[in-house]
């Protein structure tokens, strides 16, 4: 077999199987491990995997600009936003993270809707100037421009003196074994530290990012209250959550 052709085979089974165990795959394609390994480092870096330890995992679709990735899946955004909004009350002081779906929460808030919202999101905070209710704190710090979002020093002092009840988190990839994860490792470690600032930490993902790996982990899945997403039970990896103890919310 080819390099190539075995290379497409093994993108083939990443699609079915949903991960690659290079010590299994050796001994079924009669190939050594270090062959094996090889090729996945070259699907890596094609961006066609994540690599992880003893193979790979799909990789999240979560990539490009902000702006780009404001134009992927609307339809799913919207629903989960519509269904994220309505976990936020009167009176209460909700943080709304970064990432695109997330942003669409901002455009989700009933119009009466009184709450503050700390955001380290410009985009989200440019959002939220026109809404007539909310109050707006906005996380000051080096903008990470690929999320659009703020991170660092400065933005962890500003978040150490809020105390929040609600955290909505945007992830890259969402994944049974690996937890959640991002693209960045000093957004993960803003996201880290942000989720230990609210009371009630909730995941919004679209069913593109279930089952999917990206470099960096943010937080566990014993870590949050609940993911929210458009995928329903059928979807392998909300029955995974399910079977972890995780509660799933669907956005119809």
């Amino acid at each position: 077999m080819l390099a190539a052709e075995r290379r497409g085979l093994l993108l083939t089974r990443l699609h079915q199987d949903g991960k690659l165990v290079a010590r299994d795959l050796a001994i079924e394609l009669g190939i050594s491990e270090h062959s094996l390994r090889r090729d996945l480092r070259e699907l890596a870096a094609a961006g066609l995997c994540q690599r992880v330890y003893g193979g790979a995992l799909p990789v999240s679709p979560a990539r490009g600009e902000f702006e780009t990735r404001l134009r992927v899946a609307t339809e799913s955004k919207r629903r989960i936003a519509a269904r994220a909004a309505q976990l936020i009350t009167p009176g209460t002081t909700v943080i709304l993270g970064g990432g695109t779906t997330v942003h669409a929460v901002a455009q989700a808030l009933p119009e009466n809707l009184k709450v503050l919202v700390v955001t380290p999101s410009p985009a989200t905070a440019a959002e939220l100037v026109k809404h007539p209710a909310v109050d707006l704190f906005m996380l000051g710090g080096r903008i990470l421009k690929q999320p659009a979002s703020v991170c660092g020093a400065a933005a962890a002092d500003a978040a150490s003196k809020i105390s929040a009840d609600l955290y909505l988190l945007g992830v890259a990839g969402v994944h049974v074994d690996e937890g959640f994860t991002t693209n960045d490792p000093d957004e993960a470690a803003m996201e880290r530290f942000l989720v230990g600032r609210a009371a009630d930490t909730y995941v919004l993902a679209s069913s593109d990012k279930l089952g999917t790996v990206a470099a960096f982990s943010v937080i566990e899945l014993s870590g949050v209250a609940g993911v929210i997403t458009d995928a329903d039970d059928s979807h392998p990896t909300v029955r995974g959550l399910r079977k972890r103890k995780v509660p799933v919310f669907h956005a119809a």
